[in-house]
C-alpha cells in the first residue's frame, strides 16, 4: 500500500521555524500560586519546572492547576505536588511533521526544544505556534482571498469551520457549581465550556484560565459558575472560512471559537487552535499535507 503526499506548507519545515524562544519556567520550590500567576501573566497553558541544575524535570499545566483547585490544595503547595514529568523534548532540527506525531503520540499540547545541553530547554513548540506559522504562509499565498480581494471559484477551495470543527458542544447551566464545571472539563478534556440560562440560551463561557484565576483569588469552588464566566461567547457561523476564523483567533489572542448553525444561540461545535494544527493544512485544499493510503 503506497503513500501519496500532497503539497503542503509543513513540508520541509523544522521545529526551529515555528518554536518560541521564550520558555516560561519555575524552580522546584515555586508554589502553585506562582504557577497560576505565570500562566496568566504570560498567556501560556503550561510552565516548565527546572531542577537546581537548570534541567527540565516536569510540566505544570492549567489542567494540573485546575485539579489542585478541585482538590482544595493550599496555594503555597510546591509545584512538584502536581507537576507531570518528565517533559517531552525534541530537537530544533526535527521536522514539524515529526513533532506533531510526537505530540499526538504522547497526547500533549507542547514539546520543549532541547538546547546545547541535554534536558535544558532552548525553546518550546505548541499548537498555537504551528498555527501561527501556517497562517503566515497562507497570508502570503497567491490563492489567499484577502490578498486577492475577491471570491469566485477560489472560495470553493476554502475549508469551512463545519469541515474542521469538533462537532457537538458540552454545556453547563450558569448556576452549576465550579466543582461541577471542573469535573466536566476534566472528563471531556475541554479547555472551556459554555454556560446556558434556564431557557437554554448560551450566556457565557468558563475556561480553565477563569478557573485558575478564581483559585488564585480564593473564590469557593462550590460557588456558581456565573460568578466567573466571560461574556459574550466568542462564536461564528459554521460556514465561516477557516482563514477568517484563524484571523479572528490570532488577532484576538483566543484559543477557541464556538461554532453555531445560523443562529448564535444554537451552538453545534467548537474549533480550537489544536484542531487547526492537527489537520496539517493551510486554509485551503491547495496545501493539504495529510498522507493518503492507496491500495
Amino acid at each position: 500500500m503506497g503513500i501519496v503526499d500532497h503539497q503542503g506548507v509543513l513540508k520541509g519545515l523544522m521545529v526551529q521555524d515555528a518554536m518560541r524562544r521564550q520558555v516560561i519556567r519555575l524552580d522546584q520550590q515555586a508554589s502553585l500560586a506562582d504557577a497560576v500567576r505565570a500562566t496568566i501573566k504570560y498567556k501560556v497553558n503550561a510552565v516548565l519546572v527546572n531542577d537546581a541544575a537548570g534541567e527540565g524535570v516536569g510540566v505544570v499545566s492549567k489542567t494540573d492547576l485546575m485539579g489542585a483547585y478541585y482538590a482544595d490544595l493550599p496555594l503555597d503547595t510546591p509545584v512538584t505536588a502536581v507537576m507531570v514529568g518528565p517533559p517531552v523534548f525534541c530537537s530544533a532540527t526535527d521536522s514539524l511533521d515529526d513533532a506533531l506525531d510526537r505530540m499526538r503520540e504522547h497526547r500533549i499540547h507542547r514539546l520543549y526544544v532541547e538546547g546545547d545541553q541535554p534536558r535544558r530547554a532552548a525553546g518550546v513548540l505548541a499548537y498555537p505556534d504551528i498555527v501561527g506559522l501556517l497562517y503566515r504562509f497562507c497570508n502570503q499565498c497567491e490563492r489567499n482571498l484577502r490578498r486577492q480581494g475577491g471570491g469566485g471559484t477560489a472560495l470553493a477551495d476554502r475549508f469551512t469551520l463545519r469541515e474542521v470543527m469538533t462537532p457537538g458542544v458540552y454545556t453547563h447551566r450558569e448556576d452549576d457549581s465550579l466543582i461541577q464545571v471542573m469535573e466536566g472539563l476534566a472528563a471531556h478534556r475541554f479547555g472551556a465550556v459554555p454556560l446556558a440560562n434556564q431557557e437554554g440560551v448560551t450566556v457565557g463561557v468558563v475556561s480553565k484560565t477563569d478557573l485558575i484565576a478564581a483559585y488564585l483569588h480564593g473564590l469557593p469552588a462550590a460557588g456558581p459558575a456565573r460568578d466567573i464566566m466571560s461574556a459574550p461567547v466568542q462564536a461564528c457561523d459554521q460556514e465561516e472560512t477557516l482563514a477568517s476564523a484563524l484571523h479572528t483567533m490570532i488577532f484576538a489572542d483566543i484559543h477557541r471559537l464556538f461554532v453555531y448553525k445560523q443562529d448564535p444561540r444554537h451552538l453545534v461545535g467548537v474549533f480550537s487552535l489544536s484542531d487547526a494544527a492537527r489537520i496539517r493544512s493551510g486554509t485551503c485544499r491547495a496545501c493539504v499535507v495529510s498522507r493518503i493510503k492507496i491500495g
